[in-house]
């Protein structure tokens, strides 16, 4: 899990954040059959959006997608934290992001980082500072 959070923060990093200034950052934690996790990374995205790679059958290269992941980099008034409708619905209504591998989508933000279920349910994994800084 140590390469996962280093990866988290190094998206976190790579998406500039700040009041308006920072875009949007991602990608996909994958198991191999041997149960390593490792991370691919998404093309940069925009202010406030990312596109996701195609992933048919909840898979990258033969390997499960286990968790995607996104930044909300943008911390000022204008723009949300939290997951929003948008990114809820993007989660649950993907029918490629039903593997049984699969548990969620997380959410990078200043101060938290959330997890979207396959449900669409958000919930708060923890302090992003804390989270980040243990790697």
């Amino acid at each position: 899990a140590l390469a996962v959070r280093k990866a988290f923060r190094q998206a976190w990093q790579d998406s500039q954040p700040g009041p308006s200034r920072g875009h949007e950052e991602g990608g996909f934690v994958v198991k191999d059959s041997a149960g390593n996790l490792s991370t691919v990374r998404w093309l940069k995205g925009e202010q406030n959006t990312i596109l996701v790679p195609p992933h048919p059958n909840c898979k990258i290269d033969e390997k499960d997608i286990v968790v995607t992941f996104h930044t909300h980099p943008n911390t000022g008034d204008d723009f949300l934290q939290e997951p929003g409708e948008t990114d809820r619905r993007a989660v649950q209504d993907d029918p490629d992001l039903k593997g049984s591998e699969y548990e969620g989508e997380i959410v990078i933000s200043q101060r938290t980082i959330y997890l979207i279920a396959p449900t669409g349910r958000v919930s708060e994994v923890g302090s992003t500072l804390e989270i980040l800084s243990e790697v």
